[in-house]
């Protein structure tokens, strides 16, 4: 399916109302500690019409970062006081990590609210890019850019779940892989709430 024939659909889709997600959903014995703060963030979902149609973007994060090195992730990062809003985060984070110019997403709504294990409060806008671009890899910070299919992340029956020891327990966590992309944890929730919403368009 192409950019222009998933809008609408994707449009209709982000308007509804949809629960919450966190790094824990899949966890049930996680207690958060008592007074714990949540920090702002945001991400931006970028969907490009590509070779296999409508493909969202993603970047590889450097192997030599401290945090989370190597995973898979979309443009974003926390919200800083000089940032106009939530989305004007997103979106700048997306001109440092891949070059996207400003103003070249048009925003068409967000997902639902993610919690993550590092205690942020991310805000995720899915946003429709129809201008072509030569994505830049934020030199230190970003491995590679890439795409994936729409269809593919949207589709429930491409998400595992799996689990792996953290902290001493096991955790478990979502996970859609796509050729040689390992996409899993916050990333791969992420997606399967745009999956969910999207279910109801089908």
């Amino acid at each position: 399916m192409r950019l222009s024939e998933l809008e609408p659909l994707l449009t209709k889709a982000l308007a509804r109302a949809a629960p919450a997600s966190s790094d824990f959903d899949l966890n049930t014995d996680f207690v958060p500690p008592p007074g714990r703060k949540l920090r702002p963030a945001a991400v931006l979902v970028p969907v490009i019409d590509g070779r296999h149609g409508a493909e969202v973007v993603l970047t590889k994060r450097s192997s030599r970062l401290k945090h989370h090195p190597g995973q898979v992730a979309f443009p974003g990062g926390k919200v800083d006081a000089s940032d106009a809003s939530a989305e004007a985060a997103a979106c700048r984070e997306a001109w440092e990590e891949i070059g996207l110019p400003l103003g070249a997403a048009r925003i068409i709504g967000t997902l639902p609210v993610h919690e993550t294990v590092t205690s942020f409060s991310m805000t995720s806008f899915v946003g429709v890019v129809e201008t072509p671009f030569s994505p830049v890899p934020e030199a230190g910070e970003v491995a590679e850019v890439f795409s994936v299919p729409f269809a593919h992340v949207a589709d429930p029956a491409n998400f595992k779940v799996e689990r792996r020891r953290w902290q001493g327990r096991w955790r478990h966590y979502y996970t859609v892989p796509f050729g040689p992309y390992y996409i899993w944890g916050a990333t791969a929730r992420i997606l399967r709430s745009l999956a969910d919403v999207m279910q109801q368009e089908r």
